[in-house]
This record gives C-alpha cells, sequence and structure tokens, in this order.
C-alpha cells in the first residue's frame, strides 16, 4: 500500500520535493504497516530530485490519475464482496478447514476449485475428477508407430487451471510438496520438463483435497507422500 500511498499524495517530482522528509516517512510508514521506513524515502526523494521534472500536461495528468485510482478503488470494493461472498460458500461446503490446511491453497484456489468440480461426495475417486479436467493420458498412436504420452484436455480448462495455479502454491509452501517437485524435474529416468512437474503436481494436488475433503482430515506433512515415494526423495 506504499504505492497506493505516494499515487495518492506525491505522485510527480515535485509532490515528492515539496514534502518534508520526516513527513513523507511516516507516510510510507503508515501506509506500509512499517514495511517502509526512512529509507524508502530517502531513494524516493533522491529519484525525484534527479528526475527532468516534465512540466508539459501535468494538470492532465493529474487528472487522469485522479479518475484511474477512483476507478481502481471501485475495483477493490468489488473484489472484496466477491471475496467475501465465496468465503461464505466455501465455508457452507463444510469442507473448507480441510482444504486450507493445504499449505499453498489459499480461499480463492479452494472456493474455484469447488465451483468447478461441486460436491466432491458425489464422486467415486479422485480419478473422475482428473478425468474431469481433461488431466487423463493418451498415447498417440498409429498403427506400430507409438507416439508420446499427452494428457487428453477433454475436459473443463478451468478446473486445469485452478490445479496449475495450486501445483504453483504448494510447490512455495510445502516442503514435502516442492521435493517431489524437483525430484522429478531432476529425476535420472525420464525427467519432467518444469510445465510437466507442474501438471504432474497439479494431480497429486488434485488427490489430497480429494482425500482430506472426503475423509474430513487435516493435511498431515508426514502422510501426504508414501514409504516409495519418500525412499525415492531421500535417494535422490
Amino acid at each position: 500500500m506504499g504505492a497506493w500511498w505516494v499515487l495518492e499524495h506525491c505522485p510527480f517530482p515535485d509532490d515528492v520535493l515539496a514534502l518534508p522528509l520526516e513527513e513523507l516517512t511516516q507516510g510510507l510508514g503508515q501506509a506500509s504497516s512499517k514495511r517502509l521506513g526512512r529509507s524508502r524515502a530517502e531513494k524516493l526523494f533522491e529519484t525525484a530530485w534527479e528526475s527532468i521534472g516534465v512540466q508539459e500536461g501535468l494538470e492532465g495528468a493529474r487528472m487522469r490519475l485522479r479518475s484511474t485510482l477512483a476507478e481502481l478503488r471501485v475495483y477493490k470494493e468489488q473484489l472484496a464482496e466477491v471475496e467475501t461472498a465465496m468465503e461464505r460458500q466455501l465455508e457452507a461446503t463444510g469442507v473448507a478447514e480441510y482444504l486450507l490446511s493445504i499449505p499453498g491453497i489459499g480461499m480463492v484456489l479452494a472456493a474455484s476449485f469447488l465451483a468447478e468440480t461441486g460436491d466432491l461426495s458425489t464422486y467415486r475417486n479422485w480419478r473422475q475428477l482428473r478425468n474431469l479436467a481433461g488431466l487423463n493420458v493418451k498415447q498417440n498412436s498409429s498403427g506400430k508407430h507409438k507416439g508420446k504420452t499427452t494428457i487428453t484436455k477433454r475436459g473443463r480448462p478451468g478446473l486445469r487451471e485452478v490445479l496449475y495455479q495450486a501445483a504453483i502454491g504448494v510447490a512455495q509452501h510445502s516442503p514435502e510438496l516442492r521435493g517431489l517437485y524437483h525430484y522429478w524435474l531432476s529425476r535420472p529416468q525420464n525427467p519432467l520438463k518444469p510445465k510437466a512437474a507442474l501438471v504432474a503436481l497439479g494431480l497429486k494436488v488434485l488427490r489430497v483435497m480429494f482425500a482430506l475433503a472426503t475423509r474430513k482430515e487435516y493435511y498431515d506433512p508426514a502422510k501426504v507422500l508414501g514409504d516409495v515415494r519418500k525412499a525415492q526423495l531421500r535417494a535422490a
């Protein structure tokens, strides 16, 4: 929010230079919850001092900036309303706490996942969800020729996107799933490209989400990888 404060209070070099350094420091600190302080204020002041400070069209630029900020405020309010509604709907499913216990899975991802799948109790197993996403594999073959194995993509692209973003999230926040991702990238036989490894990780997350939601269990780092996977990761 420090950048937002600057855009509202001192968006142009002359505005920055007109502020006392202490006032600039205080404003940045309050807007950023103390993450920004005097050093950032000094850097901003230094940059403003070195700017050529073009004056032509300045008033028009101010008007456009005020209009843009007002428009962004409306979008922020609408986004907050949407997220609040998503949170209410997610809580109503009865599985929110289990999905949100997965490191890297937030409210928006969990709600988007359930919006694509519906009631998870209606599925017999996670493979039905894999097919729904179009992430089941096929082999491009013709006669005696056996081609590459690829995913069918005969499913919901929105669900594939959710799982891809979920894979990125857990790769950043879950040490055990990040280890699995790097194992797929570097394993001696058939290492995967980064995008393919994320798709594979998305399938793993799908299995975890389905298991936790249907069993009403919380994420357990000790259980997320089986003994075989743990042995592979230790060997790697």
